[in-house]
């Protein structure tokens, strides 16, 4: 894996838990949950930019918002008792044959 495609997971996983850190700001809004959120919206962008120094942009947003949307559905299945029916996972496979396409190109 090339140091891009490592820096686009590490996005990957950051776009997770910012997202994760909204809905903590929705529970249990202080200074601290703002915070967070702001301190990784800034890594995240950071992070997103660096690989796409050396992805495609359409290649390393694809990955990046089709991941992120696969992780945070799983996280709030786990963490939320959000619903996962088939069809849910169907699309959700979908996703990932899309960004695995994109890798694929790149």
């Amino acid at each position: 894996m090339s140091f891009h495609w490592l820096v686009l997971f590490i996005a990957v996983v950051t776009e997770i838990a910012w997202a994760l850190s909204l809905k903590a700001i929705q529970t249990h809004p202080s200074i601290w949950s703002i915070g967070g959120a702001g301190v990784l919206t800034v890594l995240n962008m950071t992070l997103l930019s660096t690989a796409m120094r050396g992805i495609p942009v359409g290649t390393a947003y694809g990955v990046w918002t089709g991941l992120g949307a696969v992780g945070i559905t799983i996280a709030g299945v786990v963490l939320y008792d959000d619903p996962m029916g088939a069809k849910r996972l169907a699309f959700l496979a979908l996703i990932i044959a899309g960004v695995v396409g994109l890798k694929l190109e790149a």
